[in-house]
């Protein structure tokens, strides 16, 4: 009978000890956190790069306010390790030259506080976009107006190094408001790190390299572009996890070109094209941003005019795009959006209404659902997260 009671407390004990696992667990992702950096252009009463505390269970943001004091940081990113936060200054002149410059920040993970460590020339006029490659040991920058591309090494300490790579761009194209010369708008390597694609506004073509991370080197591979269509304006470039599919967000005709991609050779195709507006809008519109999920079975574009975000549905067979709906991004001139890490939510940047609204994304169906909106942030135009945990 002392043998049947003593296995009955043990058992007693160790469920209590399961239960008491899976609360503390349950607990803890509960209470996962981020920080959200938004970059912004100055000049209007913004200073530089803003934060939050970011809240995925319940979607809450607690503003930090100015972490950091810089011109405008238009475009950001951040180290896999949330060490570094590199920003570029949009600029045409920098240190008496015609060029931008490129930021290097040193994170407080507690506070979210942003430390200067470097500013670099970027070596070309307005750099719009930067990225890291995939090893996290290169920073890639596209100089707007001075239609280059140019990759610096990273050292263990975040700063940046002489450039291992320049790329100029050359030519101009069909509208001559905004195509008299080459704008590198984009550039991003492929999941397996192999290539890069640039995307450039002015001259209507997508280069395609082949990146090598040990040096760190752009070769332009095959004919060394793809050609748009005239007056198209490619300005950011999204691919599936797999990058089976690379998606062309054309700024000045407001469509998205889809491209069968080989991630082995860098080889691309052209598929189709389609509209990023609703058949009854009538107006003027150019778009900003576009992005896949996760699991890339839906596709989202930022839309300056419509001032919406559309959603589609991605074909797994051939990449193809089917509209599923368009909702208000809440404010005007939505730029920038970014899907936070867990994939539940996206946040829209509305540049010239001075606001951030969050969007709840249905798991199944891919749809937004307005959730909630925060004001008093002047200009934002890049949000970026960054895990605590």
């Amino acid at each position: 009978m002392e043998s049947i009671k003593l296995k009955i407390s043990n058992l007693a004990k160790l469920a209590f000890l399961i239960f008491t696992l899976f609360f503390l667990n349950a607990c803890t992702k509960q209470e996962k956190q981020f920080l959200v950096y938004v970059g912004t252009y100055t000049g209007n009463g913004s200073e530089g790069i803003y934060a939050y505390r970011f809240n995925p269970t319940n979607g809450t943001l607690t503003a930090l306010g100015l972490v950091a004091k810089t011109e405008n940081p238009s475009f950001l990113a951040i180290d896999s390790a949330g060490s570094f936060l590199y920003s570029v200054n949009e600029l045409d002149t920098f240190q008496n030259q015609n060029t931008g410059a490129v930021s290097v920040f040193k994170i407080d993970k507690k506070t979210g506080s942003l430390t200067l460590l470097q500013q670099v020339s970027s070596l070309g006029a307005a750099p719009a976009h930067l990225s890291l490659d995939k090893s996290g040991r290169y920073l890639l920058v596209a100089n707007y107006n001075g239609g280059n591309v140019a990759v610096f090494p990273i050292a263990s300490d975040g700063k940046l190094g002489d450039q291992t790579a320049l790329v100029q761009n050359s030519g101009s194209s069909v509208n001559k408001d905004r195509q008299s010369s080459p704008h590198a708008h984009f550039i991003r390597v492929t999941a397996n790190n192999k290539f890069a694609l640039t995307a450039d506004l002015g001259v209507d073509k997508v280069y395609i390299n082949a990146f090598d991370a040990n040096r760190g080197t752009l070769v332009a591979v095959d004919s060394g572009f793809i050609n748009m269509q005239p007056g198209s304006g490619p300005r950011h470039i999204a691919y599936t996890p797999s990058d089976k599919f690379v998606y062309v967000l054309n700024e000045l005709t407001s469509t998205v070109s889809v491209f069968y991609f080989d991630p082995e050779t860098g080889s691309m195709k052209v598929g189709k094209t389609i509209s990023t507006l609703p058949t009854n809008f009538d107006g003027i519109n150019s778009t900003a941003e576009i992005r896949t999920n996760a699991s890339g079975t839906f596709l989202y574009v930022s839309n300056r005019g419509d001032n919406s975000i559309a959603q589609y549905a991605i074909n797994s067979e051939d990449g193809n795009l089917t509209a599923v709906t368009w909702i208000s991004s809440g404010g005007k001139t939505p730029r920038n959006f970014e899907i936070d890490p867990t994939g539940q939510w996206l946040f829209a940047a509305n540049q010239n209404s001075d606001n951030i609204v969050l969007f709840r994304i249905d798991e199944n169906t891919g749809q937004l659902k307005h959730a909630a909106e925060y004001s008093g942030i002047i200009s934002p135009v890049c949000i970026q997260f960054m895990s605590v945990d």
